[in-house]
């Protein structure tokens, strides 16, 4: 591919080694469905279905007893655990980082009697737990906390929250859209009872499938937001009670789930301390560079001796330019992939200082190189002494 892609908060790319060739394989030599049919290549594809289950409750180290349900990705797993939860009278904590897949529902909750109370990051993203225990009432029945900020890519204190909820006999449910195969996540040591994941971005996999990991008490309270076909019990109209049909009605998204699972056979082989350690190596480098640039103002940890508090994925606030104008030209004249704008998180964006504007958001891989941070910041550079964007109009 031509060009320098730094948008992998939003989709990674490349994707892990062999994933195209596994969904490729599975659509043209055996495209059948689980669940339904009665023949060997359905039930072989069962199975690969069931490792795939088997591979991510490993790598989340979850509870033996608890559930993978798959969607079609975090966003639908938030709305089935806040909409299928949460009821009239109820009350649930949120961090001031989380995404619009996480506001937009609570917004439909509370014109229906949920309570919402949001606990408020610091400017630079980071969330003191004392903030979250001052919000806790006789009713309040879940905290929902990204794992790390999809904005600014700082990391939020989950396990101490995630203990804070179990004392209190609380469920907790974690976004790890940003998180899952780049840094460890242990629902046992972090108390987590739901674990919304996606498959498409750290973990490396096809887009359309994400899921995910619930306790099996909380799953016992927790009402599906879809009914249908779940090719079991099927003498009755009734939806089943049991994990994971109860949450997985209709066809599964299949060619993605079988490209999910090679890149989580990548992932076992590999590890993430490799890929984690490059991407961090990417990130201090691209801040001592913007550090040598006035125009450019991080978004959230701007530091590189905390690294260990973010991730890499950077939002640089350019204003008094246009931060969209300043995309628009990092591809033209650099060929630099970005995403600007307020992705899809406005309260984060106000948290952290650059709302209305928004922000350019470059976020590495572990396919990235120190050639192509150093190509960005020079392009940067190059289009901050212009004092203004070149479209890359030729004079006549």
């Amino acid at each position: 591919m031509d060009g320098i892609y730094f948008d992998n908060a939003a989709t990674s790319f490349p994707k892990a080694e062999g994933v195209g060739r596994a969904v490729c394989r599975m659509l043209e030599t055996g495209a059948f469905n689980v669940g339904r049919g009665g023949y060997e290549g359905a039930y072989a594809l069962s199975e690969q279905v069931l490792d795939t289950r088997a591979r991510i409750g490993r790598l989340f180290s979850a509870p033996q007893d608890a559930g993978v349900c798959f969607t079609s990705g975090v966003t639908q797993s938030v709305n089935q655990f806040l909409k299928g939860l949460l009821r009239p009278g109820d009350h649930v904590i949120v961090s001031s980082v989380e995404h619009n897949a996480v506001m937009r529902p609570l917004r439909t909750l509370r014109q229906a009697g949920v309570s919402v109370g949001v606990s408020l990051c610091a400017p630079d993203g980071t969330l003191d737990p004392a903030r979250v225990r001052a919000l806790f009432r006789p009713n309040t029945k879940a905290v929902f906390c990204t794992h790390a900020s999809n904005v600014c890519g700082t990391v939020l204190p989950v396990g101490e929250i995630g203990r804070m909820c179990r004392e209190r006999g609380v469920f907790f449910a974690v976004d790890a859209a940003q998180t899952a195969g780049v840094i460890p996540v242990d629902m046992q040591d972090m108390r987590i009872d739901f674990l919304a994941f996606s498959g498409h971005k750290g973990l490396r996999g096809p887009q359309g499938v994400g899921g995910f990991v619930i306790s099996r008490p909380l799953a016992a309270q927790m009402t599906p937001l879809i009914e249908g076909g779940t090719g079991s019990h099927s003498d009755s109209e009734a939806q089943p009670d049991f994990v994971p049909d109860k949450f997985e009605s209709g066809t599964l998204p299949l060619p993605a789930i079988i490209g999910l699972r090679q890149a989580l056979t990548v992932l076992e082989k590999d590890g993430m301390e490799a890929g984690y350690r490059r991407e961090m190596e990417l990130t201090a480098r691209f801040l001592d560079g913007l550090a040598q640039i006035p125009q450019a103002h991080v978004a959230g940890i701007g530091n590189p001796s905390r690294l260990s508090e973010r991730l890499g994925v950077v939002s640089v606030d350019f204003s008094p330019l246009d931060n969209a104008l300043v995309a628009f030209a990092l591809e033209q004249e650099g060929g630099v992939m970005t995403r600007v704008g307020l992705h899809c998180a406005p309260r984060a964006h106000k948290t952290l200082g650059t709302f209305p504007q928004g922000t350019v958001r470059f976020s590495f891989g572990p396919s990235n190189t120190l050639q192509e941070v150093n190509r960005c910041l020079q392009s940067i550079q190059s289009i901050i002494e212009k004092g203004r964007p070149d479209y890359g109009r030729q004079e006549s």
